[in-house]
Order: structure tokens, then C-alpha cells, then sequence
């Protein structure tokens, strides 16, 4: 399948859906619009070749069970954006990057390689009882998410990352 069977159309109710979800969840879209839109175009043509939306920036294999963590938005957005300011594809940024306070930068790879990801897999159930992740809780709503640090903002009430605490 080439993207060109994806209309303009689905590109564009696509952008203003991620759009909507991404600012509504303290996210942002890299204000490339054109590239930010050529990138969710391969999302789209990735969800018509695999029934999922795997980030078009790795290599999917076509198993949805082997690919989860690069279904867009990967497991790996938010280490990023910690990091180094935006995502590895570059959909997503931060608001210094937004406003042009930092500049974009490359990216390196964090996805673990084959070997590991079927290791990490394989994980007993005890270790599944001790995060791997500190957990963070706002102070002003009690949302808690499990992630190297606090989101931008709040998800739901919107306040600033200072708001939140470590929970665990």
C-alpha cells in the first residue's frame, strides 16, 4: 500500500483529532504542520497495511503483539520528551519546542532490541509487583501516572509538573 491511497481528507480529520487529544493531555504537535501531518499520513497508511497505527519511523513487523510499544503514541514519547524535547519521530514536542525557546536536536534510538523486548516479556510476576517506574500523583487532583517524571502538565486538571509529587 502506498501513502497515496490515504486522501487529504483522512490526513487532515486525523490531525485535528490527534491535535485535540494531544493538547488535551498537556501533549503537543511539533508546529511543522506539514510535517507533522506527513507523519500521521504514515500512521494511516501503517493502520491500513497492519490494522494498527505503528509509528512510521521504526520497522513494524506486522504482529500487533510484537509492535504495542511503537502503536503511536509509543512507550517511548514520554522518556523522549523528558530528554531531549520531542519524540523520535518528532510528532510530538515539548513547549519549549513549541515556542522555540529549545531548538530540535536528533533523536537516538531507545527501543530495545529483539532479544531484549522477548526477555522483557517474559518477566515473573513478582517483578510486576515492584514498579520499574517512580509514580507520580498531582497534589491538586490525584492523578497518578507511572514514568521516569511528572507530565508537562496534568492530563486533567492542567496544572504545571511542579504540582505533582513522587507516590511511589
Amino acid at each position: 500500500m502506498s501513502p497515496e491511497e490515504v486522501s487529504d481528507a483522512e490526513v487532515d480529520a486525523f490531525y485535528t483529532k490527534v491535535k485535540e487529544d494531544a493538547e488535551a493531555y498537556g501533549y503537543h504537535l511539533n508546529p511543522d504542520v506539514g510535517f507533522a501531518k506527513e507523519l500521521l499520513k504514515n500512521i494511516l497508511v501503517n493502520e491500513k497495511r497492519y490494522g494498527y497505527g505503528a509509528c512510521p519511523c521504526r520497522l513494524a513487523s506486522g504482529k500487533k503483539e510484537d509492535d504495542l510499544d511503537l502503536i503511536c503514541p509509543c512507550d517511548y514519547r514520554d522518556p523522549d520528551l523528558n530528554e531531549y524535547g520531542a519524540c523520535y519521530c518528532g510528532l510530538y514536542v515539548t513547549k519549549e519546542i513549541l515556542e522555540g525557546k529549545k531548538k530540535l536536536t536528533s533523536i537516538p534510538e531507545r527501543r530495545p532490541g529483539p532479544e531484549e523486548r522477548v526477555r522483557m516479556k517474559s518477566t515473573s510476576f513478582n517483578a510486576l509487583l515492584t514498579p520499574s517506574l517512580p509514580v507520580w500523583r498531582c497534589k491538586v487532583c490525584g492523578y497518578l501516572c507511572a514514568r521516569e517524571e511528572p507530565p508537562e502538565s496534568c492530563p486533567i486538571c492542567k496544572v504545571g509538573k511542579e504540582r505533582f509529587e513522587r507516590f511511589m
